[in-house]
């Protein structure tokens, strides 16, 4: 199939073409069309399949006929970033039409976005908050929306939006097109879909919590005060063009990204307490090649959307095995092949064997012969800190035994 038997407007398929896109991805081959004809849609796929093409183009499809400086478009994200992704995505779609789209998150002055809703826009991609605080000023008109679209919608409830989101509905009109889109559908989202959809079309394409095929999973075993040593020597290895690589904490980061940069290694980092200019320049910076590692914790990274990175690194494992899939799936976008690299110690093994179980496969483990597993502490962590791993990470010597023992255990 290609997108011109997809029964889409021309200036749309322009806009398509412009973007080198020939065919659709088995989700926007399946969404579309349903979509089109007007039906409430739920549609999960592993993150980096295409989900975003797939609720825009039937979506600015129905609003090319009728008001087109109205806001009759609404999509939701858990973060700016992403956000920020879905109008890129949407600017270049609509390219050759007379659409217009605006992104609206907080952390930035909130008076040029009110001027540009007070102009006249047709689709709105916006975070919860940002965009209630639109409603109440009056800035924006929600009740002619058309479709609304909740995207990354696991990740939405995840960060604790559910109660802004249903504060929202209660301004939008009943009657509309609702698409909701998630990579994962635990039970809440099935909760959610029930009471805001109206008989919804379901797709789904692969496994909810598994990664895309096209990503090379692998564990590192190695002690916790040698994270940092192990880190920068995969990033030496072949291949490793552009990294992400999350950790735990905001303080974490900004360590470990100092440590990258003293090594000689261009790195930018985003958390929680970088302002939006500075998380802009970290993304474009990364996105432009001008750093090849970019350091981030995962609430501050479930937005990124960079085409071309090669792998992600879990500097810390996550909490969840559907934190993991969504981590893996930043690499390997669309049609592309990534790696996703994952540091771990003996303690993490109650996690990796919960991810192992989530995603109905066992991941390679993997040991680096040119690596020195038998290194103390990094100086730059301080004599404090060195005591403290010392103390609370005490490691045989052989960690591979280690790891087989405890996998024969479990067993």
């Amino acid at each position: 199939m290609t997108f011109d038997q997809l029964e889409l407007h021309p200036s749309l398929i322009r806009g398509v073409r412009d973007q080198a896109y020939t065919n659709p991805t088995p989700i926007q081959a399946q969404a579309i069309p349903t979509a089109l004809e007007g039906r409430d849609l739920i549609a999960c796929a592993p993150t980096g399949t295409g989900k975003t093409v797939a609720f825009l183009l039937p979506t600015l499809q129905r609003l090319l006929t009728g008001p087109t400086r109205r806001t009759r478009a609404l999509v939701l994200t858990p973060t700016r970033e992403l956000a920020i992704q879905v109008n890129a995505q949407l600017s270049q779609l609509v390219r050759h039409t007379p659409l217009h789209g605006i992104a609206v998150y907080g952390g930035v002055p909130i008076g040029a976005q009110q001027r540009a809703l007070r102009s006249g826009v047709a689709i709105v991609a916006a975070t919860p908050g940002r965009l209630l605080d639109h409603i109440q000023r009056r800035s924006v008109d929600v009740s002619h929306v058309e479709v609304l679209v909740l995207d990354e919608a696991d990740r939405m409830l995840d960060m604790g939006f559910l109660p802004d989101i249903r504060r929202i509905l209660a301004y939008l009109p009943t009657e509309r097109q609702t698409l909701l889109f998630s990579a994962t559908m635990p039970q809440e989202i099935v909760r959610l879909a029930a009471s805001v959809l109206r008989d919804p079309v379901r797709v789904q394409v692969g496994p909810g919590t598994v990664p895309v095929a096209r990503i090379t999973q692998t564990l590192y075993p190695v002690p916790e005060h040698l994270k940092t040593p192990m880190l920068l020597t995969l990033l030496g290895e072949p291949g490793v063009e552009s990294a992400l690589v999350f950790v735990r904490t905001k303080r974490r980061t900004e360590r470990l990204a100092r440590h990258l940069a003293k090594s000689g290694v261009s790195v930018a980092q985003i958390h929680g307490d970088c302002s939006q200019g500075q998380r802009v320049a970290a993304l474009e910076g990364f996105r432009a090649g001008r750093h090849r590692v970019l350091v981030a914790t995962d609430v501050a990274g479930r937005g990124i959307d960079v085409e071309g990175i090669s792998h992600v690194i879990n500097y810390d494992l996550p909490d969840t095995a559907e934190t993991y899939v969504h981590r893996a799936g930043r690499t390997a976008r669309v049609e592309a092949e990534g790696q996703a690299i994952s540091l771990v110690t003996p303690a993490d093994e109650p996690a990796v064997y919960a991810i192992e179980r989530t995603i109905g496969q066992k991941i390679e483990r993997r040991r680096l012969s040119h690596f020195d597993y038998s290194g103390e502490p990094p100086s730059y962590l301080g004599r404090s800190a060195t005591i403290e791993l010392k103390a609370r990470v005490a490691q045989p010597r052989n960690l591979a035994d280690r790891w087989a023992s405890m996998s024969r255990r479990r067993r």
